[in-house]
């Protein structure tokens, strides 16, 4: 059933991007009189539809993807030289054609996450204090270096008082490259250097560290024993086992110190104290064994509405952010700091829409928002076959004055497919890896 609720909701996600960006090719050759033959949701054969005008809008047997058809697009074809082919047109107007495909779908980020923003924006509480440390592990590089939990990073790579955003966006992107950090320990300033290393689960740089934040509960598992508790989302653990809890990380630490032995939570409900006494359970999580007592956690954050002047503003400087993390995930992984392992495929993506969808609205909205601005940025890399391939060959067309023989766009387009194939088998392999149980 879940694996059903997962297609569907990936098939809904997936969908909507999918409209919107052929959308975008499609007005914007329209605007400039392409003749349009076919608007496919989905590849392969049609399996229904309907024509509107000349151009034929169906449904195509292979659900994950789509395209808009043109008059002559393609080398090589017998139309070409239609004047209301796509390549008759001035070479500035298909770049336009081209580029509005992912210029649509960055508008349905921003529109999504503006629309978000005015309901329910997020922010940190108005104690939380900018770079704290809440949790160093053990033999990690950070703890190597000599950092502690309750040190605060005043200055990272020469950016003073970053946020923790900007924290983690270096730490992901630095793995085997020495880290200039600054830290604030009892009011004294202590310089450190820390390499962080390649995770092999994530396939991103680690450092060890964690923020100091509020932990709530976002959610309560099924048959776990904070069901019996009585414990709900929204109450905010305050220790656990004795032990203050200010990062996700101490609560795995002290379970496992626990051996599997009852332990005591205390937490804070509408701002009234509480215990219980809970019986961790040894659970495996993605191959590996943990104590669990049946939660789901998250860092404790304040929700407010915004103007939609003001929402649209933030939506643009959060996009910006990950726009930019994106960026420095793909320099990371042509300087080899960061594993491809890190990429999801469409097996991935069902399942967290999935869970998107039964968290709720605001979750899968969230989840729609950040996978189209993936969408775009992996539209606009310039590889041939892409819309950014597109751009590129066009753009060298420009410079050159003339076009490029029919032998290289032909050879481009091939090995931009078969480059393609290659990154789809190897998603789906990396995502089986993810989700299947490792063996021994």
């Amino acid at each position: 059933m879940v694996l059903f609720e997962n297609i569907w909701w990936l098939l809904v996600l997936i969908g909507a991007m999918i409209i919107i960006h052929e959308l975008g090719h499609y007005w914007a050759a329209r605007y400039f009189d392409v003749h349009v033959e076919a608007f496919s949701f989905g590849f392969g054969p049609r399996l229904f539809g309907f024509k509107k005008g000349e151009t034929d809008f169906r449904f195509s047997l292979i659900l994950f993807g789509g395209y808009v058809k043109m008059l002559g697009e393609q080398p090589g074809e017998d139309n070409a030289d239609d004047p209301r082919s796509f390549l008759a047109e001035p070479r500035w107007q298909r770049l336009i054609i081209a580029f509005a495909g992912p210029f649509m779908i960055v508008v349905l980020a921003v529109a999504l996450l503006t629309g978000l923003f005015m309901f329910k924006y997020p922010q940190e509480p108005s104690d939380a204090v900018s770079g704290m440390i809440g949790h160093v592990a053990a033999d990690s590089p950070a703890g190597e270096a000599g950092i502690q939990a309750g040190d605060r990073i005043v200055a990272i790579d020469g950016q003073a008082e970053p946020p923790w955003d900007d924290i983690l966006l270096k730490e992901f992107s630095s793995s085997d490259r020495p880290v200039s950090v600054t830290i604030d320990r009892n009011g004294q300033r202590i310089p450190v250097t820390i390499t962080p290393v390649l995770d092999d689960k994530t396939g991103v740089g680690y450092a060890g560290w964690s923020e100091e934040r509020e932990i709530q509960i976002s959610g309560i598992l099924e048959g776990g024993d904070a069901q019996r508790a009585g414990l709900q989302p929204g109450d905010t653990i305050l220790s656990v086992g004795g032990q203050p809890i200010r990062s996700t990380a101490t609560i795995h630490e002290v379970m496992k110190a626990n051996g599997g032995n009852p332990v005591k939570l205390v937490y804070s409900r509408d701002g009234v104290r509480d215990q219980v006494t809970l019986q961790p359970k040894l659970t495996d999580i993605d191959g590996e064994e943990r104590y669990m007592i049946g939660v789901q956690l998250r860092v404790k954050m304040v929700y407010t509405s915004l103007p939609i002047g003001e929402a649209f503003q933030q939506s643009v400087e959060h996009n910006v952010r990950s726009a930019t993390l994106i960026l420095q995930f793909l320099k990371g992984l042509v300087e080899q700091r960061m594993s491809a392992k890190s990429l999801e495929g469409p097996i991935r993506i069902a399942q967290l829409s999935g869970d998107a969808a039964r968290e709720g609205a605001f979750a899968f909205i969230g989840l729609m928002a950040m996978v189209s601005l993936n969408l775009a940025v992996f539209n606009l890399l310039p590889i041939p076959i892409l819309d950014g391939g597109v751009i590129l060959m066009l753009l060298v067309e420009m410079a050159m004055g003339r076009d490029l023989s029919m032998a290289v766009k032909e050879g481009v387009l091939k090995v931009g497919f078969l480059f393609l194939m290659v990154l789809v088998v190897f998603v789906i392999y990396n995502d089986l890896q993810k989700v299947l149980p490792s063996g021994g």
